[in-house]
C-alpha cells in the first residue's frame, strides 16, 4: 500500500501510481528469462511484454505528450498498440525492469515541472490536464498489474505484492 495516507491530491495520486509501478516491476522479479517470456494466455501478453509495454506507455505520455518530444526521437512504435508488446531481441528481464524503472523516474521528473491543472495537447483526445494523465497512467498500470498478477500466479503460484 502506498505510504501516503493523509497527503494532498497530488501526493496521493503520485504515491498510488508509484506503488503500482513498484508492484508491476515486482511481478517479474525472481523469474527466469524463459518464465518471463512464456505465453500463458491466448494473446501475446507475457510478463516481459507487460514491462516493455508499460515502459513505452510511460515514454509516450510523459516524454512525448508532457515533454513535447517526437515519437520518432523517442523510438516509439506508434503504428499499432500491439507493437508495444513485442519484446526486443536481446532484451533481458534485468534490462526490461531497469528500463521500466528508469522510464518511470523520467516520468516523475517530467510531471514535476507542471501543476495538476496544466493542459497538454493530444492529437486525438484534445487538451488533457496533467491530473488526467496521471490518473490515466494509474488506470493503465493497475490494469496491467492485474494481468501480471495472473501471469505470475500461473508461472509459479506466487500471489500478492510482497517481494
Amino acid at each position: 500500500m502506498p505510504a501516503t495516507a493523509t497527503g494532498g491530491e497530488r501526493q496521493t495520486v503520485e504515491a498510488f501510481l508509484d506503488y503500482l509501478r513498484w508492484a508491476v516491476a515486482g511481478k517479474a522479479r525472481g523469474l527466469t528469462e524463459d518464465q518471463a517470456r512464456r505465453r500463458l494466455v491466448g494473446s501475446e501478453t507475457t510478463l516481459a511484454g507487460v514491462l516493455h509495454h508499460l515502459m513505452l506507455v510511460e515514454r509516450n505520455w510523459f516524454q512525448r505528450i508532457v515533454s513535447g518530444r517526437s515519437a520518432a526521437e523517442l523510438g516509439l512504435p506508434l503504428d499499432t498498440a500491439d507493437d508495444t508488446w513485442a519484446v526486443p531481441d536481446g532484451a533481458t528481464l534485468a534490462s526490461l525492469t531497469a528500463g521500466y524503472e528508469q522510464e518511470c523516474a523520467r516520468s516523475r521528473e517530467a510531471a514535476a515541472r507542471f501543476d495538476l491543472d496544466h493542459a497538454f495537447e493530444h492529437e486525438n483526445a484534445g487538451r488533457l490536464s496533467l491530473r488526467w494523465i496521471l490518473l490515466h497512467m494509474m488506470e493503465e498500470t493497475a490494469r496491467h498489474t492485474g494481468h501480471a498478477d495472473i501471469l505470475r500466479e500461473q508461472t509459479d503460484g506466487r500471489t500478492g505484492d510482497q517481494e
